[in-house]
């Protein structure tokens, strides 16, 4: 989980697998965006509208080819700033 201040640009990983939940236009509905380790890169930060505490990120992650892919919306709890270690 993200506990400390990140910049747009840094590097960030997932902890959990990342799905398409419906909300990413021209992607399949079932596509996974990333999966526990892989890196990402901050776009943006902001917060629910409805809940101005519950904190958003925007992150691309990176494809198999090196290509970014398609800007999708994290939870903290599905990121961190440190590469995960995988059992």
């Amino acid at each position: 989980m993200l506990t400390h201040r990140i910049e747009k640009g840094d590097a960030v990983y997932a902890l959990v697998t990342i799905g398409n939940d419906g909300s990413v236009p021209n992607t399949e509905a079932d596509e996974v965006f990333a999966r526990p380790g892989d890196m990402g890169m901050l776009i943006n930060t902001g917060h629910l509208e409805e809940d101005p505490s519950q904190l958003l990120y925007l992150v691309s992650f990176a494809l198999p080819s090196g290509e970014m892919g398609p800007p999708v919306t994290c939870l903290p709890e599905e990121l961190s700033a440190e590469r995960p270690v995988m059992a």
